[in-house]
């Protein structure tokens, strides 16, 4: 099962988070404040951020991927994947129903 671990602007989050599982593309979707500090375009940024924990699937990776490229205010969106393969049985099974 992967897990897709994303960073987004904070205003940005509940909308991120909310279409990624009303479109099926997420079982859920955490999300948690952090504080990022990073160079970009030769300076260094220090914001407020959000980190999306997006659960799917192998199937729906792809097209949540592409949806969130899609939406992310961020001209290079950090998202990296996670690949879970200890992942208790009723929550494996749930995701999968999830984005059915």
């Amino acid at each position: 099962m992967p897990t897709v671990y994303v960073t987004v602007p904070p205003e940005s989050a509940p909308e991120i988070a909310t279409e990624l599982v009303e479109d099926r593309l997420a079982a859920c979707v955490n999300r948690v404040a952090c504080r990022s500090t990073y160079r970009w375009e030769g300076q260094i940024h220090d914001d407020d951020e959000e980190v999306l924990l997006c659960k799917t699937t192998e199937d729906a990776y792809d097209d949540l991927v592409a949806r969130v490229e899609e939406v992310h205010p961020y001209d290079v969106p950090c998202i990296e994947r996670f690949d879970e393969d200890d992942v208790a049985p009723e929550f494996g099974a749930w995701i999968d129903r999830a984005t059915e």
